[in-house]
């Protein structure tokens, strides 16, 4: 397992998926899935800086793990931030026009929707969330 550890700031998104794609490209990841990937990453890293600590900043820690059995990327953000289960909120209503939706959500939404599974426990004073997708068929 591989981890990166850095302050929870927007700023850091990009470090973040640094080290994601570097290991996905060692794994010669199929495009498509890294990017659902980066995505997902994205969201929930930027979910962390603006939610987690606010109006305080704290660390974040990113866990990249790959099983090359299953061909699944697991990626897990754990924050010592307020305590927070993402996946308990409702789910947008996509079926409405975007001027009448609720602003909000659409980002885990997407999460949901392009991974193969996500995850969230609280350990020790510490949100965990971890997100799963195969790379491979």
């Amino acid at each position: 397992m591989k981890e990166l550890t850095l302050e929870a700031r927007t700023e850091n998104i990009a470090f973040v998926t640094a080290f994601i794609d570097a290991e996905l490209e060692q794994l010669d990841c199929p495009m498509k899935q890294q990017m659902q990937i980066d995505v997902a990453a994205d969201e929930l890293f930027a979910n962390i800086a603006h939610y987690a600590y606010t109006p305080e900043t704290g660390n974040a820690v990113v866990q990249f793990d790959y099983d090359p059995l299953s061909a699944m990327v697991s990626i897990t953000f754990i924050d010592h931030g307020i305590p927070f289960n993402p996946l308990d909120n409702a789910e947008p209503d996509v079926t409405l026009a975007a001027e009448n939706r609720k602003i909000g959500g659409l980002g885990i939404f997407i999460v949901k929707k392009t991974m193969d599974d996500i995850h969230y426990w609280r350990v020790d004073g510490q949100n965990h969330l971890c997100v799963r997708k195969r790379i491979r068929n």
